[in-house]
């Protein structure tokens, strides 16, 4: 026997109406946003999607420099060629800044009130690298520094990318180094003469005790030729910095160990040098009681060829190099946003660089 047609299409009704219900409910409980009905929406932010396509679609990573370093211009892309770091575009053009992966500003070109600083907006993905070589007494502090970057690129060796003046890459020797010819003992080239410095009053002690040729503005001599010939041509050199900080350590020691003099340096700690360069690549002041206690050991070096020639044996496995200013350090921060992507911030930049 046939069934009534309306008791055959009950289930489906009821079926029907409980997926209606269910619909109902959930239509209400759920308010989507509208903003799809008023068409695209300016905004200032930039998207999500555009700030990943910005960082992983490209192949390259660009680094602006937003002030040449004091004026000096120089090629930036050389990174491949001299340093062995691919994948980077270095550009001082200012147009890059929105698609810049970071921002390298020089400290000393800063204006005191910060506005030649970038005043657009900064991309959220923009790494703002804070890069400085000299020490805290030719560097100004300013207020308004704290969490303005992100990285440090200095030749302190605790920051974010350490850049330091003159440091050691393994290169094996087979013969011993041989000294060039020296017709001098103790040298010293200087310009930036003060009484107050600690190094101009150890050199007014030392040179009671020792014959020390001088050269350079600070004695009134502008005209000594080549300054690595005449460094070549001494035995020992006075790298005397002009300032005594951690890790401060400048081409004053790079010099007399490039043309194969032994420096003597004042400066910071000997084990800060000892990060640096070996110890026996050069003689501390401190090592030494007095300046005529210092003044003694090198007269006697001076007439012990086989103790000053140890000083010179690093050479067997090392060479020394500085810093390539003002390439290498835009080709290091590049190097270190490829490999390091995660954000930070540098809160602390005052107290941490003056210390207070």
């Amino acid at each position: 026997r046939r069934m009534p047609f309306h008791r055959t299409m009950r289930p489906f009704f009821i079926a029907v109406f409980v997926l209606g219900a269910c619909g109902t409910l959930i239509f209400m409980l759920w308010k989507p946003s509208t903003r799809w009905l008023l068409g695209p929406v300016e905004t200032t932010a930039a998207p999500v999607r555009e700030i990943i396509s910005l960082r992983t679609d490209k192949n390259l990573t660009t680094v602006l420099l937003w002030f040449w370093p004091f004026g000096i211009t120089f090629d930036p892309n050389v990174c491949s060629a001299y340093y062995g770091i691919d994948g980077c575009f270095i550009t001082a053009d200012r147009n890059y800044f929105s698609e810049a992966d970071a921002v390298v500003i020089h400290h000393r070109d800063i204006s005191p009130d910060l506005s030649n600083l970038p005043q657009q907006e900064r991309p959220l993905y923009q790494m703002w690298v804070w890069f400085n070589m000299e020490n805290p007494s030719y560097s100004d502090r300013f207020l308004g520094m704290d969490d303005l970057f992100n990285l440090t690129l200095n030749y302190r060796l605790d920051a974010d990318i350490p850049m330091p003046h003159v440091y050691l890459v393994p290169e094996k020797s087979e013969e011993d180094f041989v000294p060039p010819n020296k017709d001098k003992l103790v040298c010293w080239i200087v310009s930036n003469w003060k009484e107050h410095y600690i190094r101009v009053k150890y050199f007014n002690e030392l040179s009671k005790h020792i014959k020390i040729t001088t050269y350079g503005r600070g004695f009134g001599d502008y005209h000594y030729g080549n300054a690595l010939s005449t460094m070549a041509s001494c035995k020992f050199y006075l790298s005397f910095e002009n300032s005594i900080y951690i890790d401060y350590i400048t081409e004053k020691l790079y010099n007399p160990l490039s043309v194969g003099t032994v420096p003597v340096v004042l400066g910071t700690h000997r084990e800060n040098y000892e990060k640096l360069v070996l110890g026996d690549s050069f003689i501390h002041v401190d090592d030494f009681n007095s300046p005529k206690d210092l003044a003694d050991y090198l007269l006697y070096l001076d007439k012990n060829d086989d103790m000053y020639r140890k000083y010179f044996q690093w050479r067997k496995h090392y060479k020394v190099r500085q810093v390539g200013l003002w390439s290498e350090p835009s080709c290091q921060a590049c190097d270190y946003i490829r490999k390091r992507r995660q954000f930070r911030v540098a809160n602390n930049l005052n107290k941490w660089y003056w210390g207070y």
